[in-house]
């Protein structure tokens, strides 16, 4: 039972002696003097100082869902970028897009971006497919008894979706789709699970189901996540079938605001596209073909508290530039951005303060709507450092604009 009034010097020693392990702290005191009687134990074993570590906004009991064995924060510089207007299917509105990274002249990059987009009048941006997937693998005979699953699952989906829907009262089944390996059947169940990011939730919905077809079938799980669904790794079934929204980002930038704002011609952009981040990418074999839309996914995530491991998918795009008679037309699109506005980290102090930057937090009417929304913004976000940086290699900007800004 925890003691509010534990010193932690106290059960700094503690821990020193023995008698205690770091992850033990929290039955002994508050989650602030737990935090500081680890930062007072890793200072003394490590020589570390972590004045800094120690400084932060949020209650370390509100953090609690979030990390374990705490001793602090993590403090990144946070910038904004914008204003930019949005014509999305859920966004519809004047934007800015915080943005947190160590990263120099990254938010410089995007807001030039963002500038050029919204003196064309905004972009246009759609989250075209929307599913966060789970894929057990279960373990059969040989391909008679994977036949038998296959069809069992087809003929049941009614009983699936009851038993998965049964686990939450926001999350919905869309569809399970079976894929045989030899003696491996795996089941990649997809959900739509509203404002939320949603991993947890399709975990939890997936136990259930599997228990359902482990009774019914001759199947036996052997992991509840089969890696074919896919998450924080690089995959080709994400870039395909996606995972999370899949989201375009569009604008046609006049011929004379490509000249006066990025220094260049829409020719210029539509060549330095395809021979960098078209063909240079099919020679890679990169499963990304763009300049760099991660950076900006990252930066977007770290800002509002979402999953940052899962911007390996959102490196899963394409950038398309086409020289028109008008103008540029460009383009980014993002098979699998994986976000939330409720859930995970974008209850925390700072995170929530980001949402709010861009009116996007918490659940939104329909459900669903601001993670819509957020996904619109940040596919405009990456459109906007795709522009900045292909126009500065083809203006040969990009080094002198590191020197200038003392990077």
């Amino acid at each position: 039972m925890s003691d509010p009034t534990a010193d932690a010097t106290a059960l700094a020693e503690r821990v020193q002696d023995g008698e205690l392990r770091l992850y033990e702290l929290d039955d002994y005191a508050d989650a602030e003097t737990a935090a500081a009687a680890r930062r007072e134990f890793i200072e003394c074993e490590t020589g570390a100082s972590l004045d800094s570590v120690g400084e932060y906004t949020f209650a370390a009991e509100s953090a609690e869902p979030n990390i374990e064995n705490m001793i602090g924060g993590a403090q990144l510089p946070m910038g904004v970028a914008g204003p930019v207007t949005v014509d999305g299917g859920a966004a519809a509105d004047e934007y800015y897009l915080p943005l947190a990274t160590t990263e120099g002249a990254l938010v410089a990059s995007v807001n030039r971006g963002l500038g050029t987009i919204e003196a064309a009048g905004g972009a246009t941006a759609r989250v075209t497919d929307s599913g966060m997937t789970r894929a057990p693998v279960f373990r059969v005979a040989g391909v008679a008894e994977a036949e038998t699953v296959v069809e069992w699952v087809a003929d049941n989906r009614e009983r699936l979706r009851e038993a998965a829907e049964s686990t939450t009262s926001h999350g919905e089944l869309l569809d399970v789709d079976p894929y045989v390996v030899g003696d491996n059947v795996f089941l990649r169940f997809v959900y739509d699970t509203k404002d939320a990011m949603g991993m947890n939730m399709a975990t939890i919905a997936t136990r259930e189901t599997a228990e359902v077809i482990e009774a019914e079938t001759p199947a036996e799980m052997v992991a509840l996540s089969g890696n074919l669904c896919s998450d924080k790794k690089p995959a080709a079934i994400n870039a395909v079938e996606g995972r999370g929204r899949t989201v375009t980002a569009d604008v046609v930038l006049p011929r004379d605001l490509v000249n006066e704002r990025l220094d260049t011609t829409p020719e210029a952009m539509a060549e330095g596209n395809t021979r960098k981040n078209l063909v240079g990418s099919a020679k890679a074999a990169s499963l990304g073909f763009n300049a760099h839309a991660a950076n900006t996914v990252a930066a977007a995530f770290l800002a509002t508290g979402q999953d940052a491991a899962q911007v390996v998918e959102g490196a899963n795009a394409i950038t398309t530039m086409d020289a028109r008679e008008e103008g540029l037309y460009a383009s980014v699109s993002l098979a699998a951005l994986e976000l939330g506005t409720v859930g995970g980290g974008t209850g925390l102090a700072t995170q929530g303060e980001a949402l709010e930057i861009l009116g996007l937090g918490g659940g939104g009417d329909p459900p669903g709507a601001n993670a819509d929304a957020f996904a619109e913004v940040i596919a405009t976000g990456a459109l906007a450092g795709e522009l900045s940086l292909v126009a500065a290699f083809c203006s040969r900007h990009l080094a002198s604009a590191h020197e200038e800004l003392g990077r």
